[in-house]
């Protein structure tokens, strides 16, 4: 499939310089992903919103694997999850359901990023949810939302106690399901979703030696952490980690700028 899309300078020619920009920021989150093995095959979105007032959003092709994706294979969508420009790829509207919700619903919600690894899903499963048992986990744990299950997620009655649920947190627990970070930009939403999993991925270590051995951090801790990284997380985020993220992947394969 990937031989049949247009050139990028085609792709490059129809689009503003700020969505190009968007896309390539949202193609290297896609990769980023792939080589963090955060990926589950071709499943699992991440989207952005398109700078306008048309709603429309970029999203990956159905049918790519992250490590194949760059800035001009990404679908541009309707808030509906249709294809509102030419594309050879397939697209998959009732993957957008999640993502919908969260962006119609939260104007500062300009990318949305959903995850299926099993370190979150395990989490997601425990009844605890997301435990103050690390630095990291103490660092994000405020910003976490709980959405409960109902099913895979194609029904539209779902977004409204979605939505809901997600408040004005910047980060969700779906339970036993995944997890999902939003931003302001794409680096934002990527950085809240790395501590969200990398948390999850030291609690089940954590967890494997046995809860009687863990050692718990003393009282006030927890609150004092959480205050301590209200503003730095963002601010970190965009402004170091998520250039440096970039010229990683820079170095490893900068076909995702195309």
């Amino acid at each position: 499939m990937a031989t049949q899309l247009k050139t990028p300078s085609d792709v490059r020619a129809q689009v503003s310089p700020e969505e190009w920009e968007r896309r390539v920021d949202l193609a290297c989150a896609y990769r980023l992903v792939n080589h963090y093995g955060w990926d589950d095959l071709i499943f699992t979105h991440l989207s952005v919103r398109v700078p306008g007032p048309e709603h429309h959003f970029l999203i990956n092709p159905y049918n790519l694997m992250f490590d194949e994706i760059t800035a001009s294979s990404l679908v541009k969508i309707d808030v509906h999850g249709n294809p509102v420009m030419e594309t050879p790829y397939i697209t998959n509207p009732a993957g957008f359901t999640i993502h919908s919700a969260v962006h119609m619903a939260r104007e500062d919600a300009h990318a949305v990023m959903h995850l299926h690894t099993p370190m979150g899903q395990a989490v997601s499963a425990q009844s605890d949810g997301l435990m103050p048992l690390t630095q990291t986990a103490m660092l994000i744990r405020d910003e976490i939302a709980y959405h409960h299950y109902e099913g895979v997620a194609v029904d539209l009655d779902e977004r409204e106690r979605l939505v809901a649920d997600l408040g004005t947190k910047n980060a969700m627990i779906l339970r036993n399901h995944g997890t999902l970070a939003v931003g302001e930009t794409v680096g934002e939403a990527f950085i809240r979703l790395y501590f969200l999993e990398r948390a999850c991925e030291a609690q089940i270590h954590a967890l494997s030696g046995g809860v009687q051995l863990l050692n718990h951090p003393p009282q006030g801790a927890p609150e004092k952490t959480r205050e301590q990284g209200a503003t730095g997380l963002k601010m970190v985020g965009n402004m170091l980690a998520w250039p440096a993220l970039r010229r990683r992947m820079d170095r490893i394969d900068p076909s995702y700028a195309n």
